[in-house]
């Protein structure tokens, strides 16, 4: 052991110091960009936080502007909608006043100068004005002034009984009170107008001419020129000392034409009526109607002379920040009259625009905050990350140097065990006695159990690291099932398994595109767990179906699958039904919590089918305790068990890693003292049968002497039967299942009066019902039915065969002797032993001998060829030279690179080079590359004529094939094996299945 881990040191530090310098260049300089920090890492991002926290304060600024803006413009809207209502409110009631005002001029028009006599008087005039004042809300009092001209004055001072008096000033704005008596007398002039009529609240101003004053006089004479209301400037009202205004109409005589002039409203105005407004009183008026009048300042101003506006309502102006005017229309054009509206307090500090900007800061506040703690954490991440590659360099090394420790010691194990198989195998061709080959061959049994047990700790590693990849070519399942069967059915016959049986469903094609080593090896580590832990009794059942049939309906699964859904007992000799009558767990149940079994993925993808493929045993059965790290690596059921069934605990474990790498599922049911079920899905692709390379009706053409013939099985267990259907359906036999021997006479008695028995070949008859009573019963049946037939025809009665797990030569021979059997089949069938079988009892002429057909095959591939084996180890040599030279071919041995390469020279005679890979001084890889060099130097040569073919020895282009010899099973070793220039490559120890189709490749078969 010691020499070994000394030899492994050296290969490696051999390995390291003949690294190309690029690689390591190049993994130094990875190294250091590992361990270098980024450029400016974190500070762009400190940069990024202070531009966040500006940014941030600006934004809180302008929010803060924005929702104070908008509070000053809602506050402006108020402020506008208010005004706005009272103006419109104002207007309203004085407009509807005014009307009633005009009514009443068109009322005394029509009553007074309309009448004669006239139907009203002060009396009539004062009462009709003082009941209808509620119509007026707005106006202090009404009178009526009549038109007098000069010339009718005197007249008139007579029929009235009072002189016209004249105002005592033209603007009236001194005057307090009024008392007509003390009055002088209107001046004299053109045309006067005296009140007549008046309202009592103003009965004080009957008799005083509205002729005398500048603004009266001036609003008469506007108003019966324009036939509309006239309003007057403010000016003092009499008694209250209010500002009003008077708003005058011209009262017209019933004969004014609808279109009148201006010449004709005067020629036919006959008097004027008043109405005096005292405006502060209309105004507060107004506001107590309102429920916010306490909000805001009103004033009202006459603004005809812009630049001295009259206040007409309001006090003094106090500034409170925001002024709205609304303009007032009177009904008088040449007026202008508008409303001022103010808060009455300043506005409050905005607390909504301070908290929302104030909010706005502080988030962006602890955003920054939280920012600047999440820099220091990327920082920290970042160094972590730092040290954490540093690791990953570390652990990626290790994961190569572990790699490199697995190919070396795969290498350094496998080519001494090359040696011991090799020799072993040359010694088994010699000459031996019994027990001599029986040493020889436990031997080499041993040492292929060690190969096998190194090629599944390899797999481990492959599957941990990533590197198992599977192939996709086509195969035959049947066959590889075959393989599985041929391989444990020593291991079964020698424990006493009674029954080791294998059956595939019919909807399940022949050819599949996948990797069938891979699914070999599952198969094989779950069929040998089944064998270990399986005792003298029971059976191990393998089983392939579709996946799409478990999820059908029971009628349309096959017997098979339908027996396998519930477990039934035979009362009469207390069998279940299954393959050999013992109890076994529900293997629908294994299944059951797949997620990919119920998917759709058959019918988005028609070429793609699921295979569920079910291993199911009577054996010891797993421990509930243990079922949990079934699966898990190199963990067995218990310690108990490791010692009594021995092995590793890796082969379930691979096998669910290669369940999941090629995207299926697997899983268990298990039941202490009756057993196990292991079931797991593949995906696979339907294949083409012309796509096999082999195809085994191509190969013999026996089987299709068989196609057409009929045979009857006659078996109690419904199983047992179909997988004996099954292998004889593959050869094209019609098969019948008879379930006793008395039903099988039943049959034949049918099958000879229908003529159906000339194609009757076989009878196979299982040894659970077999007996000497029965057989002579059903002997007796078949000489009656030939007796009772004309001799003209000639009755071929169907030969008999003995299906049995293991009988004795004896029991063999005192049934043949008594020919009550033609020959005794052993379990478990396999489509080989069969045709085997059938071929000597039918005697159909074509007997196959059974020999090993790649070896015949190997001896005209390789006979007579020229072979230069180079490898350092002279055991290996030894091995090789005679492996090639047992099938006639003519070996050269070298032991290094360099001499290999100066034997390899054009022109040379070797037909092919097998080089070892690991070499002093010049490995296979270096001698393949120049090897590979100089060839394409003289072919090029060749090409270009420089140099006569004739003296490379009529050899248009050379390319020698050079076959890798390695015990390293590493894929990166066999990639390599190909960049380098060599051909393909063969394992350590060779193994004739790969020999043959590597050679084949390249020498065609004499």
């Amino acid at each position: 052991m010691s020499g070994l881990l000394l030899k492994l040191r050296r290969n490696q530090r051999k390995k390291v110091a003949h690294q190309p310098p690029v690689a390591q260049q190049q993994q130094q300089r990875q190294q250091q960009q590992a361990h270098s920090p980024p450029k400016g890492a974190g500070k762009w991002r400190k940069t990024l936080l202070l531009v966040f926290v500006l940014l941030g304060i600006a934004m809180s600024i302008w929010w803060f502007w924005y929702l104070n803006e908008e509070i000053v413009l809602r506050r402006e809207e108020t402020l506008a909608n208010m005004c706005d209502e009272r103006a419109r409110m104002l207007q309203d009631q004085f407009n509807v006043s005014m009307n009633h005002v005009h009514a009443l001029a068109i009322l005394v028009s029509t009553f007074h100068h309309g009448k004669h006599p006239s139907a009203i008087d002060q009396k009539t005039f004062g009462e009709y004005t003082e009941r209808t004042a509620f119509e007026r809300p707005l106006t202090s009092g009404v009178a009526y002034a009549l038109k007098v001209p000069h010339s009718e004055r005197e007249q008139f001072e007579k029929q009235h009984g009072w002189t016209i008096k004249k105002m005592e000033t033209e603007d009236q704005t001194l005057v307090q009170d009024c008392i007509p008596d003390n009055l002088d007398p209107a001046p004299i002039q053109d045309e006067y107008a005296p009140v007549i009529f008046s309202q009592e609240t103003v009965s004080h101003i009957v008799s005083i001419d509205m002729m005398s004053g500048k603004e009266d006089r001036e609003n008469i004479l506007r108003a019966r020129a324009t036939g509309k209301g006239v309003l007057t400037s403010p000016f003092k009202l009499l008694k209250s000392n209010h500002l009003g205004v008077v708003l005058t109409f011209a009262v017209y005589n019933t004969d004014l034409p609808p279109k009148a002039t201006p010449q004709q409203r005067i020629e036919a105005t006959v008097g004027y009526l008043g109405a005096s407004y005292d405006v502060p009183s209309l105004v507060e008026k107004l506001l107590h109607q309102l429920a916010s009048k306490q909000m805001i300042m009103v004033n009202v101003y006459d603004i005809t002379n812009a630049s001295s506006p009259i206040n007409m309502y309001g006090t003094e102006v106090t500034d409170t920040g925001l002024l709205h005017i609304s303009n007032l229309d009177f009904g008088d054009p040449q007026r202008k009259h508008e409303m001022h509206c103010r808060f009455k307090q300043k506005p409050p500090l905005p607390w909504t625009a301070i908290n929302a900007s104030m909010g706005l800061l502080v988030i962006t506040l602890l955003v920054g905050h939280i920012f600047s703690a999440a820099i220091s954490r990327i920082a920290k991440v970042e160094d972590d990350y730092r040290k954490m590659e540093e690791l990953k360099v570390r652990a990626e090394a290790a994961d190569v140097a572990k790699s490199q420790f697995l190919a070396t010691v795969s290498h350094e194990i496998r080519t001494p065990m090359n040696g011991v198989l090799g020799m072993l195998q040359m010694l088994m061709d010699t000459d031996l006695d019994a027990t001599q080959l029986d040493y020889a061959q436990t031997a080499h049994n041993s040492g292929e159990d060690l190969i096998s047990l190194i090629n599944e700790v390899l797999d481990r590693a492959k599957i941990e690291s990533g590197r198992l990849e599977l192939e996709a070519v086509p195969f035959d399942l049947r066959a590889v099932l075959d393989n599985v069967l041929s391989l444990f059915s020593g291991k079964s016959n020698e424990k006493g398994i009674e029954k080791l049986a294998v059956y595939v469903s019919n909807e399940v094609p022949e050819v599949m595109i996948g990797d069938p080593g891979r699914f070999r090896q599952i198969i094989t580590n779950l069929v040998g767990n089944s064998i270990k832990f399986t005792h003298d009794k029971g059976h191990i059942f393998v089983s392939v179906h579709l996946a799409d049939e478990v999820r059908g309906a029971p009628d349309s699964m096959d017997e098979v699958l339908r027996q396998g859904l519930s477990s039934v007992q035979d009362m009469s000799d207390k069998t279940y039904n299954s393959l050999s009558g013992f109890r076994v767990v529900n293997r629908w149940k294994s299944w059951e919590h797949f997620k990919k079994l119920s998917c759709t993925q058959s019918m988005e993808e028609p070429e793609v089918i699921g295979l569920l493929v079910t291993v199911e045993d009577t054996g010891v059965g797993i421990p509930f305790d243990a079922q949990s790290r079934i699966f898990t690596p190199f963990m067995q059921a218990d310690s108990s068990t490791s010692r009594t069934y021995g092995g590793t605990g890796i082969g379930l474990s691979i096998c669910k890693c290669l369940v999941d790498l090629m995207c299926g599922e697997i899983g268990f049911v298990s039941e202490p003292g009756v057993g196990s079920t292991f079931s797991f899905t593949a995906p696979f692709r339907k294949g083409e049968i012309s796509s096999l390379d082999i195809k085994w009706q191509q190969c013999d053409p026996a089987v299709s002497e068989f196609q057409g013939l009929r045979a009857l099985v006659i078996d109690k267990r419904t199983v047992r039967a179909e997988v004996t259907r099954y292998h004889l359906q593959r050869l094209g036999i019609s098969t019948d299942i008879a379930f006793s021997p008395k039903s099988a006479c039943s049959y034949l008695s049918n099958a000879f009066n229908t003529g159906v028995s000339a194609n009757m070949a076989m009878v196979l008859v299982d040894n659970d019902v077999w007996d000497k009573e029965a057989c002579f019963l059903f002997h007796r049946s078949l000489r009656d039915h030939r007796q009772n037939k004309s001799s003209e025809i000639p009755i071929h009665l169907p030969k008999i065969f003995l299906l049995a797990t293991s009988i004795s030569l004896n029991e063999r021979s005192e049934l043949k002797s008594a020919g009550l059997v033609d020959k005794v089949l052993i379990k478990p069938l396999r489509l080989s032993v069969l045709v085997a079988c059938f071929q000597e009892t039918l005697g159909s002429g074509l007997k196959r001998k059974v020999n090993r057909k790649n070896a015949s095959t190997l001896g005209n591939l390789l006979r007579e060829k020229r072979i230069l084996v180079v490898d350092d180890n002279g055991v290996n040599r030894r091995v090789a030279e005679g492996a090639l030279m047992k099938y006639g071919a003519i070996v050269t041995c070298v032991e290094s690179g360099k001499a290999a390469l100066a034997m390899l020279r054009p022109p040379h005679c070797f037909d092919a080079c097998f080089m070892d890979l690991q070499m002093p001084e010049m490995d296979g890889f270096e001698a393949t590359r120049q090897i590979r060099s100089v060839e394409s130097e003289v072919n090029e040569k060749i090409a270009s004529g420089e140099v006569s073919r004739e003296i490379f020895g009529n050899v248009v282009h050379w390319h020698t094939p050079i076959l890798a010899m390695t015990a390293d099973v590493i894929q990166a070793t066999h990639e390599e094996c190909m960049k380098c220039g060599m051909d393909d490559y063969v394992s350590k120890p060779f193994e004739e299945g790969q020999l043959y189709s590597t050679v084949a490749r390249f020498f065609e078969s004499s």
